[in-house]
């Protein structure tokens, strides 16, 4: 439920409490007052999330109305006392005038925003550069990447271009203000190679695209859902939003002041996805909360604006996932690096040589121009001591031609042949 305190003129009262009964109103009253304006009736009003914008809508025909909306939820308990359970599972979800305005006003102070934005710009260097994972989860706590990317979605769902101009303009800015952070840091240490926690972020997956997706998706619906019906904290939804956007942002900056122009490409990958993905999905369960161009007390929602953000989000989507499954093994390192552990195995498994006992396989930071370096050790058991040469040298090869054969990647195979101890 939600509490409005409503403010009409003298006599009026009456007709706020009859509308609000009819948009299911609980716990209705209403008293007479004065104002600066003169004699006034002030109603107390208690209805269902669902039903305050449709409630708004018949009150905008009062005339000199003054509203007070209370965006958090309240328990209306009335007689019988026995039927108090079922009158406090109202859990339904917020009206859309309530999400829009409550967006509206996340587009706050620039001084806090920036502040965060260079808090999480030395967090994440500190992270990255030290290879402290727990650091780089604080920093995706307090990066304010989230709110910007959750309201584009919801301007493209209302087709507002001021929210949507504000909130992209915000996002790139907040980015821009953490890459400067991480790059200044980096050069006043004299930060001279990459940092294995760098590497590891630069590492995409051909599945990277289900984060911004699944990130946007659930942002949405964490704010349109009620106060009392969600489990999930909003704290902990924008910390899944921030994911994959800090790391990032911080690997930019670092690898730009060394020169690690590979890492830098990986890095813009991602802020690009994240940002398209999360606006396509968090449109589509916008609208389907009811948030639409038109709707009451707003009068400035564009449909053309929304479908075509929309559709503009999807044309980038399918772009950089072209980019991406286009630049083998680049975008997909760590997808890749996985099967070729898996090619490996089969390549041992198929020789009747041995048996595999542990097999890893990493793309390294190699400086060799013209090549993709895979790493690839392999610990294998040989039922014979005196072939360990023969096995090795077998298997090495047979390794090598299929990974070549199957990835475009220059294999390097260290591998050691193992035999059990005799009895």
């Amino acid at each position: 439920m939600r509490q409005m305190i409503v403010r009409v003129p003298r006599g009026q009262g009456g007709q706020v409490v009859s509308l609000a009964r009819m948009h299911k109103g609980r716990n209705l009253s209403y008293f007479e007052a004065e104002a600066e304006e003169g004699p006034c009736d002030v109603v107390l009003v208690h209805v269902p999330n669902t039903q305050v914008e449709a409630l708004l809508d018949e009150l905008d025909g009062i005339p000199d109305l003054h509203l007070t909306l209370i965006p958090r939820g309240v328990i209306t308990l009335r007689p019988p006392a026995s039927q108090a359970p079922e009158q406090v599972v109202d859990v339904a979800h917020r009206s859309p005038i309530e999400i829009y305005l409550g967006g509206l006003q996340s587009v706050g102070s620039w001084t806090g925003f920036l502040g965060y934005a260079v808090a999480a710009g030395i967090v994440v260097w500190i992270g990255l550069f030290t290879n402290t994972v727990y650091l780089l989860t604080a920093a995706m706590l307090i990066a304010p990447f989230a709110g910007p990317a959750m309201n584009s979605a919801l301007a493209t769902a209302r087709g507002d271009v001021a929210l949507l101009g504000r909130s992209v303009l915000r996002y790139f800015v907040a980015l821009a203000v953490a890459i400067l952070v991480a790059w200044g840091l980096s050069w006043a240490m004299s930060q001279r190679i990459a940092s294995e926690q760098m590497i590891s972020t630069s590492m995409i997956s051909s599945v990277t695209v289900l984060l911004p997706l699944v990130a946007g998706a659930a942002g949405a619906l964490n704010l349109s859902q009620s106060d009392r019906s969600s489990l999930v904290s909003g704290a902990a939804t924008g910390m899944l939003v921030a994911a994959s956007l800090a790391p990032p942002a911080g690997t930019i900056g670092m690898a730009s002041a060394i020169g690690e122009w590979d890492l830098v490409k990986s890095g813009a990958f991602i802020l690009l996805l994240q940002l398209v993905g999360i606006n396509l999905s968090g449109t589509i369960v916008f609208r389907l909360f009811g948030l639409s161009p038109k709707g009451v007390r707003y009068v400035r929602g564009r449909a053309w604006l929304g479908i075509t953000a929309w559709s503009a989000s999807l044309a980038a989507v399918v772009a950089l996932l072209t980019w991406q499954f286009s630049s083998s093994p680049n975008l997909q390192r760590s997808t890749q690096a996985q099967h070729a552990a898996a090619v490996v195995q089969e390549a041992i498994n198929a020789s009747g040589l041995a048996k595999p006992v542990r097999v890893s396989a990493d793309f390294t930071r190699a400086d060799i121009p013209g090549q993709n370096t895979l790493l690839v050790e392999a610990y294998v058991q040989a039922s014979r001591a005196d072939e360990k040469q023969r096995i090795e040298q077998d298997l090495s090869s047979a390794i090598q031609s299929r990974l070549k054969s199957q990835f475009n990647v220059t294999p390097l195979v260290d591998l050691t042949v193992l035999t059990p101890s005799e009895p």
